[in-house]
C-alpha cells in the first residue's frame, strides 16, 4: 500500500500557463436543427465534468500538429455527435431541460506552459493547479453563453502537451465519453468511427404513466425547488478540506478478498471490496454515533440491465445509483464480509424494473440520489487506453473537485493492468486524518 502525504503547497502552484487562442468550433458539415430530449438521469447531472489528458512527447507530431488534427477530429465528430454544438434549454412548454442543436458550437482553447511535463510534479497527486489545463465553459466567448463541451489543448516545453476537456455531463457518463474519445482518436487519424453511437435517449423516458414500484430511500425530494440551467447535483463546497490520493495495489485488493471471502460464498469482486473498504472508512471517519444510519451510493451501469437491454454505444447517461445502508455500530462491529454483501446487494438489486421505477421518482419528483459518500469509480473505464494516432496518454486524471461526499476511483499510471487503483479523498482535516489511520488499520 503506498499513500501520497505531500500537501498541495509542496506543488507547483501556477503551472504559467498562457492562452494564445480562443475559439468556437464548428460541424465539418451542415447538421439538422433540432431539439434533444434529456432523460430524468441526465437531467440531474447538469454540472460539467473536467478531465486532463497528459502526452509524452512525441517527435513525428509536434504539440502544433496534433493541436490541428485535434481541432479538425472535433469539427467532424460535431457532425457525428451534433448536440455537442447546441446549448441546454427549458422548453417553455414541458418545462423540460433539453439540448437545443442550434449550431452554435463547441469551443476550443490554445495555450501554452512554460514547464516540462516531468516539472509538474506527480501527476497522479491531484494538484488543483491543473486546473488551468481546463478552461471553464460558462461565460466561454461572450456572457451567457455555455458551450457543452471545451477542449484546451496545453503544449509544454518538452514537446509533450496536456488536452484538458469539459463537458457537460448531461450528455456523457463515463462509458460514452470513453467511446466518444475513441472516435476522436479514429477521426484524428483519418479512420471511420471506432463505435457508431447510438443517440435516442428516448429509450430512458418516463413510462406514461409512472409507475413508482419501490420505495427508494436512496433518493431524497427536495420539492419544489427550480430545476433549471443552474441547479443540479453537484455544487462546490465552500469548506476547508484536505485531500489525497490512497493508492491500492493488487496485493492489497487481494487481501480485501480474501478477508471478504473468510465469512461469505458469494462472488466477490474487487470494486465490491473496495467499496465496502471505503464505506467503512467514511462511516467511521466523523463524530462517531453508534445508531447513525450511514449510507453509500455508487454508480451502476443498467445498459445490460434493461429488457430489452440497451445497447453498449448508447450515448448519454445509462448510469444509476445503487446503495448499501448500516448502523455505524454495525459497521464498525460488524463483519467485513456482511459489508461487502450488502454492496453486492445493491448492484443486484439494480434490475430492469428498479431502473424504470427510479427513471419514473423522477418524472413525479424533483430530487437526486442522497447519501453519506458517493463512489465514482473511473477504474477501468479505460481513458488512457486511447489510441491517438499521437499515442496513448502518460496519464487521465479529473481536474480537482471540493466535493467531500465523492470518492473517485481512478487507474494508476501505466493503467489498470496492473490491477490497481488510486482513491481519490477529499476531506475536512480532522476527517481525512480519521479516514487514512483507518484506511491501513483495515488493510491489516
Amino acid at each position: 500500500m503506498e499513500t501520497y502525504v505531500q500537501k498541495a503547497q509542496s506543488l507547483p502552484q501556477d503551472l504559467k500557463v498562457i492562452i494564445h487562442k480562443t475559439s468556437m468550433i464548428f460541424p465539418s458539415k451542415k447538421t439538422e436543427k433540432k431539439s434533444v430530449f434529456l432523460s430524468n438521469i441526465d437531467k440531474v447531472l447538469n454540472f460539467d465534468v473536467e478531465t486532463v489528458h497528459f502526452f509524452d512527447a512525441n517527435k513525428d507530431f509536434p504539440p502544433k500538429i496534433v493541436a490541428e488534427k485535434l481541432k479538425k477530429a472535433l469539427e467532424d465528430a460535431l457532425v457525428v455527435y451534433e448536440f455537442i454544438g447546441g446549448r441546454l434549454k427549458v422548453n417553455s412548454e414541458t418545462k423540460r431541460l433539453e439540448i437545443d442543436c442550434n449550431e452554435e458550437g463547441a469551443g476550443f482553447v490554445e495555450a501554452s506552459s512554460e514547464y516540462k511535463l516531468n516539472q509538474i510534479g506527480d501527476l497522479v497527486y491531484p494538484n488543483p493547479a491543473f486546473g488551468q489545463f481546463v478552461h471553464k465553459n460558462k461565460d466561454f466567448l461572450k456572457p451567457g453563453d455555455v458551450p457543452l463541451c471545451v477542449v484546451q489543448f496545453t503544449s509544454l516545453k518538452c514537446g509533450g502537451f496536456v488536452i484538458g476537456i469539459s463537458t457537460s455531463h448531461t450528455i456523457f457518463d463515463g462509458l460514452s465519453f470513453k467511446t466518444f474519445l475513441d472516435n476522436i482518436a479514429a477521426l484524428a487519424a483519418n479512420k471511420p468511427l471506432a463505435v457508431t453511437p447510438f443517440h435516442d435517449r428516448q429509450l430512458l423516458a418516463a413510462r406514461s404513466p409512472p409507475r413508482v414500484t419501490f420505495s427508494h430511500p436512496e433518493l431524497i425530494n427536495l420539492g419544489n425547488i427550480p430545476t433549471g440551467l443552474e441547479s443540479g447535483l453537484c455544487m462546490d463546497s465552500m469548506q476547508v478540506l484536505d485531500f489525497n490520493i490512497f493508492r491500492l495495489t493488487s496485493d492489497d485488493i487481494n487481501c480485501l478478498k480474501e478477508k471478504a471471502k473468510a465469512d461469505s460464498t458469494g462472488r466477490i469482486t474487487g470494486f465490491n471490496v473496495i467499496t465496502a473498504h471505503i464505506w467503512r472508512c467514511k462511516a467511521l471517519s466523523g463524530p462517531y454515533d453508534p445508531n447513525r444510519s450511514s449510507t453509500i451510493l455508487y454508480a451502476v451501469d443498467i445498459r445490460s440491465r434493461l429488457n430489452p437491454a440497451l445497447p453498449k454505444s448508447y450515448t448519454g447517461n445509462a448510469v444509476l445509483t445503487a446503495y448499501a445502508t448500516a448502523k455505524c455500530k454495525e459497521i464498525e462491529e460488524g463483519l467485513f464480509s456482511k459489508l461487502v454483501e450488502m454492496v453486492r446487494e445493491g448492484a443486484t438489486r439494480m434490475s430492469d424494473e428498479y431502473a424504470r421505477s427510479i427513471i419514473d421518482w423522477g418524472e413525479l419528483y424533483n430530487g437526486f440520489p442522497n447519501g453519506e459518500v458517493l463512489v465514482s469509480s473511473w477504474w477501468r473505464l479505460g481513458l488512457e487506453q486511447v489510441e491517438y494516432p499521437w499515442g496513448k496518454p502518460k496519464y487521465c486524471c479529473p481536474a480537482l473537485h471540493h466535493r467531500k461526499d465523492i470518492i473517485l476511483l481512478f487507474s494508476p499510471i501505466g493503467g489498470s493492468d496492473d490491477g490497481g487503483v488510486n482513491v481519490i479523498v477529499t476531506l475536512p482535516p480532522k476527517e481525512m486524518e480519521k479516514f487514512q489511520s483507518l484506511f491501513y488499520k483495515f488493510l491489516i
